[in-house]
């Protein structure tokens, strides 16, 4: 009987191996099966990124921002340079440009980003209290994120090399994208 029930385990253990983790286990058939699995790891990482974002920044002493708002103050921070909003909804690649002028104006009504009209443009930078934020914002991180990683040449590799993976894989999606909408 003990050697019954571990064939048993071992038989549930192996079924177990090939059960992909998804999050809609109909995509999963075929081919696809490890771009599911990708694709559910994708969706729990987003959302865990996003949530971090929120409770960084609430944090940093900023409460009731969205995900959204943290990245376009971010990178209106970034090199200290003015940005338009079409520029802002390129690089974050966000389709509804509404979603982005509706942070701008959240972001401006915080006082922490600065706007000023040039012809039909308006531009937007951090101020010195958006530059604050993001300074706190990174000490935070650097503090309860970057502190959690080990550090050597071989991690920074391989995100380095994930980092290029998301990017590329990026373009298929928006091939496909692209492709969908025109069917």
């Amino acid at each position: 009987m003990p050697t019954a029930k571990k064939n048993v385990k071992a038989t549930f253990a192996q079924n177990l191996a090939k059960v992909p983790i998804v999050s809609s286990l109909h995509l999963a058939s075929g081919r696809s099966k490890e771009l599911s699995e990708f694709e559910f790891g994708m969706i729990i990482a987003g959302n865990a990124f996003n949530r971090w974002m929120v409770r960084c920044i609430s944090a940093a002493g900023m409460k009731d921002m969205t995900a959204t708002d943290v990245l376009v103050l971010h990178h209106i921070n970034h090199r200290a340079r003015e940005k338009k909003l079409a520029d802002i909804s390129f690089i974050l690649n966000i389709e509804d440009t509404h979603v982005v002028n509706y942070s701008l104006k959240k972001l401006h009504s915080l006082g922490l980003v600065n706007t000023e009209k040039r012809g039909k443009e308006v531009l937007y930078s951090t101020n010195e209290a958006g530059q604050d934020v993001c300074k706190r914002y990174y000490d935070i991180r650097e503090q309860l994120l970057v502190s959690g990683l080990t550090g050597d040449e071989t991690e920074s590799f391989e995100l380095e090399e994930l980092a290029r993976f998301l990017r590329i894989l990026s373009g298929l999606y928006e091939q496909a994208a692209r492709s969908a909408t025109s069917m």
